[in-house]
């Protein structure tokens, strides 16, 4: 496939870029593994232990409104404490990006989770617990900000999507086995279920380290450390060819380049990165106001709130990790086909469907009271459909093109400080949503389903009229994708684009044929 927009470098798939790769991307295990867990906050040893307030108001009191049953800010805090924490170091890991390499962050990343496992694991009381919760998040703001990045540096243009989203794979893998984990562990005599949960955190958190230590260095980061000769070697180790002077010379540009901005920070916000930077903060934005967050944090909550049993709860919430799954895959054969766009679009309309659909289903069931009747197996069996259908769309658009897309559009010099800001508005709204969705569906009963549901109607419209398409284009030719779309194409400086004439890269001309 020929690069749309852009030039093609000679290369091919190796087997040691993709195992490279593959290795990367299980610094989505850590993130997913996180996600899935917070499952324990349904256990009820869990809740006698650090929550007996949200407990006794459970068990006590069976008249309880059904959409305010869970309502804690303390047990809001223990899952949300994490994204804070994650919003915060993301800034650091861009430091230490800029000066030892994307691999160094991953391991830094690794560390730290594996500190907070075993904090979590032996806690004894809720200090500890939220403090192994920001340990936890100061490894996922770390590994979030330097895997995907990682990712599209070291993939061929042609297969970047696929091998990028090879980090949200790794996601829902880790959501899928921490939900796995949780129902086995509610079986567990004694109570103690929920510590295993939680300690065995630490497996995803030691693959992350290790590989890191065996990961090489991209090209990228190497030429912009001074280490030439090394970064020609690898440039052709991953491209499978010794013709790699074309691509090899664009990266020195880009290289220089960014030497020459003295601050990413003040610079990325330029009138000529207006566009980079909107898509940017606007994507991750987006993703989480989808209200994925409200399934996938809270699944085992959701459906044992509207009705279902202890187990069952659980159990629907394998099943959604399990669609999760598929649905990711399905994004991986076809991201660098189809395109960023079609399946933005079609992701979209269908998360927009289903969540009206499941809104008002709850609505049906418990009207603006909370009170009903345990649901009919029919009631439980469409909800869940309808669930699952929501996270399938979700899950092959807005899961790993959220990150996808950010990670592929920033010239080299203000590239780290891009997927940082990236990353915080991530982790920012998740805390944000995290942190009120309990209280939100209290007093927004199922009105919160249709509150999402507009956001995805809007986010879909900002992709029709406001996001290009970046499949197959070379990561350090994409600013021909914003000089050609009708809106953003105002805020690149003009240029001529004939063979052997001048362009712009990064802003900066220079001769095609030198």
């Amino acid at each position: 496939m020929k690069a749309d927009g852009g030039k093609e470098y000679p290369g091919k798939m190796t087997l040691f870029v993709f195992i490279t790769c593959l290795v990367a991307a299980t610094g989505g295990l850590i993130f997913g593994y996180d996600i899935g867990i917070s499952g324990v906050t349904s256990m009820d040893s869990f809740l006698q232990k650090f929550f007996p307030s949200v407990y006794h108001k459970e068990k006590q009191d069976k008249s309880t409104n059904q959409y305010c049953k869970f309502d804690s800010q303390l047990l809001t805090t223990f899952t949300s404490s994490l994204y804070l924490a994650a919003l915060i170091s993301s800034f650091f890991a861009s430091k230490i990006t800029k000066v030892f390499g994307r691999k160094w962050s991953m391991f830094g990343g690794g560390i730290t989770f594996l500190a907070g496992s075993a904090l979590n694991g032996a806690a004894v009381n809720v200090l500890m617990l939220i403090l192994g919760r920001i340990l936890l998040g100061v490894g996922v703001g770390f590994a979030n900000q330097s895997v995907p990045l990682y990712l599209s540096e070291m993939a061929p243009a042609r297969l970047r999507g696929m091998l990028n989203i090879c980090f949200q794979l790794m996601t829902t893998i880790g959501i899928l086995v921490a939900n796995l984990i949780n129902y086995g562990t509610t079986r567990i005599e004694g109570g103690w279920g929920w510590r295993l949960s939680l300690a065995l955190a630490a497996v995803p958190a030691s693959i992350i380290t290790v590989g890191a230590l065996i990961l090489p260095d991209t090209p990228n980061s190497l030429i912009d450390r001074g280490h030439q000769e090394k970064a020609r070697d690898m440039l052709k180790k991953i491209r499978g060819t010794n013709d790699i002077e074309e691509e090899y010379k664009d990266l020195v540009v880009a290289s220089e380049e960014a030497k020459t901005v003295e601050s990413p920070w003040r610079n990325i916000l330029d009138r000529k990165y207006r566009p980079q930077l909107t898509v940017a903060i606007l994507v991750p934005f987006f993703q989480q106001v989808s209200g994925i967050n409200i399934i996938m944090f809270y699944a085992p909550v959701l459906f044992k709130s509207i009705g279902f049993g202890d187990d069952a709860s659980l159990v629907s919430a394998v099943v959604i990790g399990f669609v999760n799954l598929l649905a990711t895959l399905v994004s991986i054969a076809t991201v660098d086909r189809l395109g960023r766009r079609k399946l933005f679009l079609q992701g979209g309309v269908q998360m927009f469907i289903s969540q009206i659909i499941v809104g008002t289903l709850i609505a049906v069931m418990f009207g603006t009271s909370g009170n009903a009747t345990k649901p009919s197996k029919v009631f439980a069996v469409f909800v869940l459909v309808f669930v699952c259908t929501y996270v399938a769309g979700f899950a092959w658009s807005w899961g790993p093109l959220g990150w996808l897309v950010p990670s592929e559009i920033f010239p080299l010099e203000i590239r780290s400080a891009g997927q940082s800001i990236t990353v915080s508005v991530n982790m920012l709204i998740t805390f944000i949503i995290a942190q009120t969705f309990l209280t939100m569906l209290c007093k927004m009963k199922f009105g919160l389903f249709f509150f999402f549901g507009a956001w995805v109607f809007i986010m879909t419209a900002f992709v029709a009229f406001f996001l290009p398409e970046t499949k197959n284009v070379p990561i350090e030719e994409m600013v021909s994708v914003w000089k050609r779309h009708w809106f953003w194409r105002k805020f690149i400086p003009d240029a001529v684009d004939n063979k052997g004439s001048i362009e712009i890269v990064h802003g900066r001309l220079r001769n095609n044929k030198v």
